[in-house]
């Protein structure tokens, strides 16, 4: 009986934890970054670090940019913003490369 508790309190505190992390996907640039975004000035340093692979880019980030080539047979999309070339899952939004450069 103690083992079937220890059981359940593992599994309720694993799952809480999970289910209140935070997912960076869906959050907004900041009101000041999207207006300098929209009027084609550069962002800051600190925000372009976060464009690596492996993060997740983010919906303001995806839609300001322009779509190079469609998805192709692994889901991988390619798509350029301010003269950045990303290359990401089109569903989950994970940046698998960036190289530099326009294209």
């Amino acid at each position: 009986m103690k083992t079937v508790i220890v059981l359940v309190c593992s599994f309720t505190l694993i799952f809480s934890q999970l289910a209140l992390a935070k997912n960076d996907k869906d959050k907004p640039l900041p009101p000041g970054l999207a207006k300098k975004l929209e009027n084609g000035q550069p962002l800051p340093p600190g925000w372009q670090k976060k464009l690596s692979p492996g993060h997740f880019l983010a919906d303001d980030y995806y839609r300001r940019g322009t779509v190079l080539r469609k998805a192709d047979t692994d889901g991988i999309v390619t798509i350029q913003i301010e003269g950045t070339v990303i290359e990401l899952f089109e569903h989950s939004r994970e940046i698998v490369r960036i190289l530099e450069g326009r294209r």
